[in-house]
């Protein structure tokens, strides 16, 4: 029952065996899962998958095969009927329209949302002020305001959102993609640290003639240890919302980099670093860690980058409960403060092009705290922070 399971895992390019296949149908026996997906998927991916960076792929194949699976949103204590926020409608403004609109402000949008919740009981749609869809209510989906908390939309489409209140799903990033360029891997190249480590296992042809001639011509053979990069980095990588439009640039920089530095650390976190970091984005809520942790565990000889669009609400770097997906105890510029107070080695690499720079605020601001070391997410771009990385300090 599970061959069409096993060949499309296989067509996805996953090295998947066939004794993997057949050690998963003993444990079906075995009833090491039965009854629950969940229990199945489990089971599944520890046994056909040794890598961690196939679980995307897996993730994909696995949700084809098991359609009609659904995700409850755990997270929502307020439950919102699914026809208020269907989408018949959308709204677009011009600029002059856009510019009549007023933003309430934090603490008024936020005690705003909490009457609405208790006082609304209908569906609403093209208003301007219930929870709803294509009007300019600062609550609902494909509507416009200058600062609103999004509901039930698929994607961003102005990047105006303060709160997302969905529960969103983001997905690793593929190491095995194939570099449209060879070119990033040259650019992070720069940043490369040899040293000899470990044994002796490299012949060293310039002592050994040394050697042998003062052995009187006998020969005398002289090892050293292998020249390897000896630099350590951890990347954070923005994930989710407006990064989607840079996927495909953020994994190559991944896949280069997991294969030019031997010491890497990743992490993930959306739009703004807080509280906790996370290794797997399918388990973002599950399994995280905390930055305490991240900043107490590296030594400060790990070299920083970030890397994201830093395109955000201004909220969520200067206010305490400003994230659009949870409560943070601390304004983001803290925790961003706190990384690079223990990594003096850092960058942001932006793949929004340098000429959008000035049109975001909270660009203008991430700049700022990293003291004017953001570079653009080019070739050119990397080459200058891999420089900027080597030169010093920040």
């Amino acid at each position: 029952m599970l061959l069409d399971f096993f060949l499309a895992l296989r067509a996805a390019g996953l090295p998947v065996s066939l004794k993997e296949h057949l050690t998963l149908l003993q444990a079906l026996q075995q009833q090491l899962a039965f009854g629950s997906v969940e229990q199945f998927y489990q089971l599944a991916r520890t046994v056909l998958i040794k890598d961690e960076k196939y679980f995307d792929r897996f993730d994909q194949v696995f949700a084809s095969y098991a359609t009609g699976l659904e995700l409850a949103l755990e997270d929502l204590q307020t439950s919102i009927p699914e026809d208020w926020l269907r989408k018949q409608i959308e709204k677009y403004l011009s600029e002059e329209e856009k510019q009549q609109i007023q933003a309430m402000g934090w603490d008024k949008l936020m005690e705003t949302l909490r009457q609405r919740l208790e006082e609304q009981k209908e569906r609403h749609q093209g208003g301007n002020k219930w929870i709803g869809t294509g009007g300019t209510s600062p609550f609902g989906a494909y509507g416009y305001n200058p600062e609103g908390v999004r509901i039930g939309q698929h994607e961003s489409r102005h990047r105006r959102a303060v709160k997302v209140w969905d529960q969103r799903e983001f997905r690793n990033f593929d190491d095995s993609v194939e570099l449209g360029t060879r070119n990033i891997k040259v650019a992070l190249r720069r940043l490369r640290e040899f040293a000899r480590a470990g044994a002796a296992e490299t012949l060293d042809l310039p002592a050994t003639i040394a050697a042998t001639a003062r052995n009187g011509g006998l020969l005398d053979v002289q090892m050293t240890p292998e020249l390897h990069n000896a630099v350590k980095v951890l990347v954070l990588f923005d994930v989710g919302g407006s990064m989607d439009d840079h996927i495909r640039v953020c994994e190559e920089l991944f896949s280069a980099a997991k294969a030019e530095f031997k010491h890497l650390e990743y992490y993930y976190f959306h739009n703004c670093v807080y509280e906790k970091l996370w290794r797997d984005n399918a388990r973002r809520f599950s399994e995280q860690t905390a930055t305490w942790d991240v900043i107490h565990t590296f030594g400060n000889d790990y070299k920083l980058i970030f890397v994201g669009d830093a395109s955000m609400s201004p909220y969520e770097i200067v206010l305490k409960g400003g994230s659009v997906e949870h409560m943070n105890p601390e304004p983001g510029e803290v925790w961003l403060r706190r990384l690079l107070q223990q990594f003096r080695h850092a960058v942001w690499l932006n793949p929004l092009p340098q000429e959008h720079w000035q049109y975001t605020q909270s660009v203008q601001m991430i700049r700022e705290l990293m003291d004017e070391r953001m570079f653009p997410l080019t070739v050119a771009g990397l080459t200058d922070a891999m420089r900027a990385l080597k030169r010093g300090a920040a």
